[in-house]
């Protein structure tokens, strides 16, 4: 599994989420969300952003393209 598929499912597990909820946050199915955890399907751009907001981290933090999770300045 590529890293930054990894780190989803990671940050998600850290925080003690099912799909089902982050799947509900992000507005999609339970499935449509599994299948990002897993790269079957590609993330589009705002997922990412959401994703990196809702878990205060950076959208490079959660691809695997750092270690630093602290987010960007606006």
């Amino acid at each position: 599994m590529e890293k930054k598929y990894q780190r989803i499912r990671d940050m998600r597990e850290d925080a003690d989420l099912t799909q089902a909820q982050i799947a509900q946050y992000l507005m999609l199915s339970q499935t449509g969300y599994s299948k990002y955890e897993t790269g079957e399907n590609d993330i589009p751009t705002a997922v990412w952003q959401r994703l990196a907001d809702f878990y205060g981290v950076s959208v490079d933090y959660l691809m695997g393209r750092t270690d630093v999770k602290k987010p960007y300045p606006r």
